[in-house]
């Protein structure tokens, strides 16, 4: 048996005390409200009726939301004059520098990390095709919930107060995206490794008044397996190969 002397055992309980706090901070800091904020949406009733389509499409490390062009265009005009001949819009949030980056590398990695300079959105612009957007990222893994009115008027507006607005209230424009038909602009809040890309996809269905906590959903796969539980995925596709037919009910 191990004899520990008092000193000794004092150090251990400082270390494990030290250790707790570390956790303990870290769960704060990843709880905190952090811009865009989360909006306070009651959750649907359950007989109210679904009749729009939005999803979650994983590229590997990062989420994006497609929705629907005619549930932005209120609020965001920009966006149907910029992408005139889409029907849905892939929307994702990340930092400014890793997401324009034509390569990645260490640096900026750690930069977004730990010291990041800003926040962009990546619009890209989903042609009319025949079962988007599982045609369109036949290689993604996506899945499709059907909303409420209620629930996607939430959404967007969760998406419209994401990006950010000169003195003229116009969204920032910036480069060309980096794949199809896409544009970056400026937008709100501050990336970091308890506030990333995915965490934003899960604030949006959270201010959908949906069952999502965001505080951990910091992956990919923590958002998408988040939504395969929840009882609301009516269809997912992932290479290729989508599980159940279009169900018309679920509107367009």
């Amino acid at each position: 048996m191990e004899i520990v002397s008092d000193g000794q055992a004092r150090t251990r309980l400082v270390r494990a005390g030290g250790m707790v706090g570390i956790f303990t901070a870290i769960t704060l800091v990843a709880a905190c409200a952090t811009r865009p904020y989360v909006l306070d949406t009651p959750p649907a009733p359950s007989e109210e009726a679904r009749r729009h389509r939005v999803f979650a499409v994983g590229h590997g490390w990062h989420v994006g939301l497609v929705m629907p062009v005619s549930s932005l265009v209120d609020k965001l005009p920009e966006l149907k004059s910029r992408f005139p001949d889409a029907r849905h819009i892939e929307i994702g949030w990340g930092d400014k520098g890793f997401y324009q980056a034509q390569e990645i590398t260490t640096s900026l990695t750690l930069h977004a990390m730990f010291w990041s300079s800003g926040a962009v959105i990546h619009a890209v612009g989903l042609p009319a095709t025949q079962d988007p957007p599982f045609d369109y990222f036949p290689s993604s893994d996506t899945v499709e919930l059907c909303v409420s009115d209620r629930e996607l008027l939430a959404l967007g507006e969760f998406v419209q107060r994401s990006f950010l607005r000169d003195a003229g209230s116009h969204l920032v424009s910036m480069k060309e995206g980096i794949y199809g038909d896409s544009q970056f602009y400026e937008a709100d809040g501050r990336y970091h490794m308890l506030n990333t890309c995915n965490k934003w996809v899960a604030k949006g269905i959270a201010s959908m008044g949906m069952s999502m906590d965001p505080t951990f959903k910091l992956t990919s796969a923590s958002v998408l397996e988040g939504l395969k539980r929840s009882g609301r995925v009516t269809r997912e596709g992932r290479l290729g190969v989508v599980t159940a037919k279009l169900d018309a009910t679920c509107g367009p």
